[in-house]
């Protein structure tokens, strides 16, 4: 499941809205909330969203027209929830782009699980994307995966240990991607040396203290996720074709 994801409620009813944000922040998601579609389209504009829980009666522009809006600029996981639970609205719902929908009353730990759901198949859509280069260039570094280098822009190499440069790799490899100290350890193939989670804490300590030295002054690497785990926040793009003789 996506560590600490960002869901937008879509609710006029505040006394919902109160309910649907304490439960799901206590399941541990981050909730923002918009009573219409102008402040659902201003959440949306500033702030990144991983899923939208959307009814479908609201005051002004109706969640259906707001589903297909959103659908057609963004692959975000939308989730009608809806007091019309004909068939009818279910099926137009899922026509125009929702992923899911559930009518009201609702059994809140089928919500809770539908949105879990929705969000695995999120990330392994996500995962579909990874990065994938002999050459990775973030900051001022270079990591050659092949050679197993990191590489400062003047050439000087920066020394690694085996178990920095795998984390490093599979950060480099899924830049922006909130990861679980399990995901950390499954990628780098941690549990095979029965590694505990804390070996995660510690090798990330490491690789920040080795590499934001030679970084630009308070610009950071590696963000800590409140609810636990790690997300490589600099931006990396992929060598291009003829780099990969250097």
């Amino acid at each position: 499941m996506m560590i600490n994801a960002h869901i937008l409620v879509v609710e006029d009813d505040a006394e919902l809205q109160r309910l649907l944000s304490h439960r799901l922040k206590h399941s541990g998601w981050k909730v923002s909330l918009a009573k219409c579609g102008q402040e659902a389209d201003a959440i949306l504009a500033a702030r990144s969203i991983d899923l939208i829980i959307l009814d479908i009666m609201l005051p002004g522009e109706d969640g259906l027209s707001i589903c297909r809006r959103v659908r057609n600029m963004s692959t975000v996981p939308i989730l009608i929830l809806s007091a019309k639970g004909d068939d009818v609205d279910r099926v137009v719902g899922l026509e125009i782009g929702a992923d899911d929908y559930m009518s009201k009353p609702f059994n809140p730990r089928e919500l809770e699980a539908r949105i879990r759901a929705m969000l695995r198949r999120s990330q392994m859509a996500a995962s579909n994307k990874i990065t994938r280069s002999e050459l990775l260039q973030f900051s001022h570094f270079t990591l050659k995966v092949r050679k197993r280098e990191l590489i400062r822009d003047d050439g000087v190499q920066i020394h690694l240990t085996p178990a920095e440069f795998e984390l490093l790799r599979v950060f480099c490899e899924r830049p922006g991607m909130a990861l679980s100290r399990e995901q950390l350890l499954d990628l780098t193939h941690g549990r095979n040396n029965n590694s505990a989670d804390r070996s995660v804490d510690i090798l990330v300590s490491r690789l920040r203290r080795k590499v934001e030295q030679h970084m630009a002054s308070g610009e950071k690497l590696i963000q800590t996720i409140r609810s636990g785990g790690y997300e490589f926040i600099v931006t990396v793009h992929e060598a291009r074709q003829e780099d990969l003789a250097v």
